[in-house]
């Protein structure tokens, strides 16, 4: 299933409709949920999404469209394509996601301030190159490998948009 299945519809084209009778699920991790998102929007994190999960865990009902948001859009087409392969059709993905939703000036729930995920990787990345090129230089040259293999980690992550290590960030304490 290719994204041109998938129906978009752009925030800024919610302005002035009753948000509180649709239904809106942010796909994004609870961290990134507690620090900002759509007043209306109930969490339900990627991993968790089925066509089962989105009726039971958040009350909905079949016979209205979904509307679904995460950072920028990205995870809620992720979360679209799971739902329509397995049966949901009336999935829409919010264009630009939360981000999108902000700047509409819709309606919005701030809390507690998180750094994102992404953020997350960029700093643990670094860090692990940093160590690996310190302890390559003072230690043994075979920590160099260290860098190297986060270096190809970086690559493979942007050649396949798919990142183990943010993956593994979000299985974190701090995030949940």
């Amino acid at each position: 299933m290719s994204q041109s299945d998938i129906n978009t519809i752009p925030a800024a084209s919610l302005e002035g409709r009753h948000l509180d009778s649709l239904q809106f699920i942010d796909v994004r991790t609870p961290a990134e949920y507690r620090a900002v998102h759509a007043q209306f929007a109930r969490l339900l994190p990627l991993e968790d999404i089925n066509a089962k999960s989105i009726y039971e865990k958040t009350g909905f009902t079949p016979d209205q469209p979904v509307y679904l948001l995460c950072q920028s859009g990205k995870r809620a087409t992720s979360a679209a394509q799971k739902l329509v392969a397995s049966g949901v059709e009336n999935c829409f993905v919010i264009e630009g996601g939360t981000n999108a939703w902000v700047t509409a000036g819709l309606p919005t729930i701030r809390g507690k301030g998180v750094i994102s995920l992404e953020r997350q990787v960029r700093i643990s990345a670094g860090s692990l190159i940093l160590v690996g090129v310190l302890l390559g230089w003072f230690v043994c040259p075979w920590f160099f490998l260290l860098s190297g293999f986060v270096g190809c980690g970086l690559i493979f992550a942007g050649v396949t948009d798919w990142c183990g290590m943010a993956l593994l960030l979000a299985k974190m304490p701090w995030n949940k």
